[in-house]
């Protein structure tokens, strides 16, 4: 399985990839405030939001967020 990773991301890109995806669901976010998009419009952007927000989680508990628990991440 590991011959699938490249392992060669640092703390930085890790950060960089958080603060990405959490400017990201907060675009879908306000998105959704938008009155004129209509039902599915709103659905799509609050997959992307629900989405991001497992991709936040698992970031933050790589990075060791202490409010972070595996059972969050994993929704167990």
């Amino acid at each position: 399985m590991s011959e699938h990773f490249a392992y060669d991301k640092d703390w930085t890109d890790i950060e960089d990839m958080l603060h990405r995806a959490e400017r990201k669901q907060h675009h879908h976010l306000m998105a959704l405030q938008d009155k004129t998009l209509n039902k599915k419009q709103k659905l799509a952007h609050m997959k992307n939001y629900k989405g991001l927000e497992g991709v936040i989680n698992g970031l933050r508990w790589v990075l060791g967020d202490k409010d972070m628990t595996a059972r969050t991440v994993l929704g167990a």
